[in-house]
């Protein structure tokens, strides 16, 4: 008699997602700095909660909740860091931090990898297609913003930057709210055994 196991996509899809929206409403749309909420969130539920899931899914033989849910739990850690170690939370020695060129580079490889693993979405549901394709674009956005700072002579205060920061941000908040909804409608649908928020199967 096989145990049924439990669906661990909700919980990744939370961690990521609730972080994803705090951090891009209080950084981004507010153009506020990365505070001890966001760091927490990152290490804690971004991070921990979204590597317990990669682990639970490598348990379940899928490879593509594993490498999805395990890098990007391992993303938010590493934010977390290149945020904390210039403050010297963990050691004698301040880290330098991330140059405006580095984090372009940073972010383009996630964008890259996240349009990579979009198209292992392709036979999944629209729901989870959208949250990868809005995670990419905005990526992609955080690449543009950092190219700016870093090849051309604007600023963060010029006021075309601080526009561009709260598009992002808007996008990046669509982005954490889509996989919230995502995670919500994989577990009401699952305890109700029906559709009760639509996911939209690929046939």
């Amino acid at each position: 008699m096989s145990e049924k196991t439990a669906n661990p996509a909700p919980l990744g899809l939370l961690g990521f997602g609730m972080t994803t929206v705090l951090a891009q409403f209080v950084h981004n749309v507010r153009l506020g700095s990365v505070d001890g909420m966001i760091l927490g969130m990152a290490l804690a539920y971004g991070g921990l909660a979204q590597v317990i899931a990669g682990i639970m899914e490598y348990k379940k033989g899928n490879t593509f909740g594993t490498v999805a849910f395990t890098s990007y739990g391992l993303f938010w850690w590493s934010y977390a860091f290149l945020n904390m170690l210039p403050n010297n939370y963990f050691t004698g020695y301040f880290y330098q931090l991330p140059s405006n060129e580095s984090l372009a580079a940073y972010f383009f490889m996630w964008g890259l990898f996240t349009l990579m693993m979009f198209f292992g979405t392709l036979k999944k549901n629209r729901a989870i297609q959208f949250v990868f394709m809005s995670l990419a674009i905005l990526f992609f956005l955080l690449t543009a913003r950092a190219a700016l700072l870093a090849y051309t002579s604007m600023t963060a205060t010029d006021e075309t930057i601080q526009l561009f920061t709260r598009i992002i941000g808007i996008e990046g908040i669509i982005c954490g709210l889509s996989a919230f909804y995502l995670a919500l409608a994989e577990v009401l649908n699952e305890e109700h055994g029906k559709t009760v928020l639509p996911i939209c199967p690929v046939s």
